[in-house]
């Protein structure tokens, strides 16, 4: 059976790749990252990683303070984390899969075109 922070990533995965123009990569080895428009908007780590997070970039002020709040969570590291992205761990006591996601669009909207992101309003 999955734990709970496989399934977790699994339903964030999901939106991710549901988001007008978003492609999965793997840049290094096995850790999986969203793009649009060749520019990563969420990176979800390896599947089945004792240690699962998400990493998201979230410019609104209340998102990243809320975010930065969830225990265990820190600012990204590589300096993204000056740049308003946050490492979120997932699994038993996190946020909801809903809170996240909401999180991960706001990172597309950060990230992506203003035409897909028009698209997505539409």
């Amino acid at each position: 059976m999955p734990s709970p922070s496989h399934t977790i990533r699994a339903r964030i995965r999901e939106f991710a790749l549901s988001l007008p123009g978003a492609v999965e990569e793997f840049p290094w080895d096995e850790s999986a990252v969203v793009k649009v428009n060749k520019k990563i908007f969420v990176f979800l780590g390896a599947e089945g990683a004792e240690d699962a997070a998400i990493s998201v970039k979230l410019r609104d002020e209340e998102a990243h303070g809320h975010a930065l709040a969830v225990p265990g969570a820190a600012p990204t590291g590589y300096g993204l984390g000056r740049a308003g992205w946050v490492s979120v761990p997932l699994g038993d006591g996190g946020p909801s899969v809903e809170l996240l996601c909401d999180w991960v669009e706001e990172s597309y909207r950060a990230i992506a075109p203003k035409r897909l992101v028009a698209r997505l309003d539409g």
